[in-house]
């Protein structure tokens, strides 16, 4: 019953956690595209600095409760790495994805548009994908390699970062790309544009896994983890 409990509670702060950093995500662009004045430039710097608040302050308080992944991508990589049990990965990706649709709608809400809609704005082609996978990739690097207690502002600062020099304004996440499906807004992506960018995401996931394991020792590989101190706490992202 503890374990069950144990469970709900993470699975709910997954929930809550993907749910505002998608309304903060998707909120902070439509007001930035109200604000803006048809500068696209200026958008995206507004839409980056809340994103980069948000995600710190998500990732500063949920990160205790649930690892604060708000991310399959990144709760794919921690069951392989055995962080986060097989029976918790399923549950975890369910709540990422509704938290991603909840935290559309209520953004939303907010500005008082239509609740249920799906974007028109199609991200697509070859140089999106690499962007995404390179924005994955060096997500999860981050994440892995991060000293402990540094990895929300690392995080935070990579996808800041990212916004800027990746094509696609790196979205690095399935749970992301998946909610913005549902906001013909600034921060959109057209249903038809997610398979690609979720595809892209998994592949940059694996190929930050493959860079971190290439780092560490050998024997460390193998199962001997007490022969190098850990990387630290583990928590993402948008």
């Amino acid at each position: 019953m503890t374990a069950v409990m144990g469970l709900r509670r993470k699975v709910f702060a997954e929930l809550l956690g993907t749910a505002l950093l998608l309304a903060v995500v998707i909120g902070s662009g439509i007001m930035a595209g109200r604000l803006a004045g048809g500068n696209v430039a200026v958008a995206l710097l507004a839409n980056t600095l809340a994103t980069v608040g948000g995600l710190y302050v998500l990732i500063e308080v949920f990160g205790p409760l649930s690892g604060a992944h708000f991310n399959p991508a990144v709760s794919a990589v921690m069951t392989l790495r055995g962080e986060l049990p097989v029976r918790e990965l399923l549950p975890y990706i369910a709540a990422q994805l509704v938290g991603a649709l909840l935290g559309a709608w209520l953004a939303h809400a907010m500005f008082d548009l239509p609740i249920v809609e799906l974007s028109g704005k199609v991200r697509t082609g070859t140089g999106q994908w690499i962007a995404e996978a390179v924005a994955t990739a060096g997500l999860l690097l981050v994440i892995l390699r991060a000293p402990a207690g540094r990895a929300s502002i690392l995080v935070a600062a990579y996808i800041g970062a990212a916004y800027w020099f990746t094509a696609s304004t790196s979205f690095a996440n399935p749970a992301a790309a998946f909610g913005r499906m549902f906001s013909d807004s600034f921060a959109g992506i057209a249903p038809s544009s997610v398979p690609g960018f979720v595809i892209a995401e998994l592949i940059g996931a694996a190929i930050g896994l493959s860079l971190h394991s290439a780092f560490e020792p050998r024997k460390q590989r193998i199962g001997h983890p007490n022969l190098i101190e850990s990387s630290g706490e583990h928590g993402d992202i948008r």
